[in-house]
């Protein structure tokens, strides 16, 4: 991918409303203010593409992204904000799961946590609900530059024994800032779409 045309395509909270065809998706999830935005941002080389806010809970629709018409990026409300109010947290955990549970286009999920903490209590339940539906994911650890050079070996391990990881998953270290563990979150979407793509077929 070269992230030449990078838009957002809709902005949807039910099935109906899900852009047509068979395009792999990639969706994002986390707690609020882990840094989905600026994950975004940076991995499409876009600097306002996914809107950065200084309130976190301000995403509260499922964002299709369309980048190069390959795949969609799919950002969805981050969970965990206190300031939303409990019906709302409950809406967005139905609206995400139904997506998850109907959504055949779905390949692959990053779940982003923040880097400089253990994984919290809602991390470990996303990681657990995303396992029960089978799906393949990346654990990605952002803000990876806050922390010591001499302290990450002990976070790896810490975030690794927390989550419990799939050895069928992996976890990624990024930071928008020195844009570290960019290429390979890239990498993995091309292995990804690689995988999936439909043979062209003649008519």
């Amino acid at each position: 991918m070269k992230f030449d045309n990078v838009d957002l395509t809709i902005s949807a909270v039910r099935t109906s409303q899900y852009p047509e065809g068979n395009l792999p998706e990639f969706l994002i999830v986390g707690r609020s203010n882990v840094g989905k935005s600026s994950f975004i941002n940076t991995l499409v080389n876009r600097k306002n593409l996914a809107r950065v806010s200084s309130k976190p809970g301000k995403t509260q629709t499922l964002n299709f992204y369309n980048i190069d018409d390959m795949c969609y990026i799919v950002d969805v409300p981050g969970y965990g904000y206190a300031a939303v109010s409990n019906k709302k947290q409950e809406k967005f955990g139905l609206m995400i799961e139904e997506y998850i549970q109907s959504r055949p286009n779905l390949k692959h999920v990053f779940l982003l946590i923040d880097y400089r903490h253990k994984p919290t209590e809602n991390d470990l339940l996303m990681y657990d609900f995303l396992k029960y539906y089978n799906a393949s994911v990346t654990v990605v650890c952002t803000k990876y530059d806050k922390v010591n050079k001499s302290q990450r070996t002990r976070q790896d391990k810490m975030i690794a024994s927390s989550l419990d990881i799939d050895m069928k998953d992996n976890i990624v270290n990024f930071s928008k800032i020195t844009r570290y563990g960019r290429e390979e979150i890239v990498n993995i979407m091309n292995k990804v779409i690689a995988e999936n793509k439909s043979p062209n077929v003649s008519n």
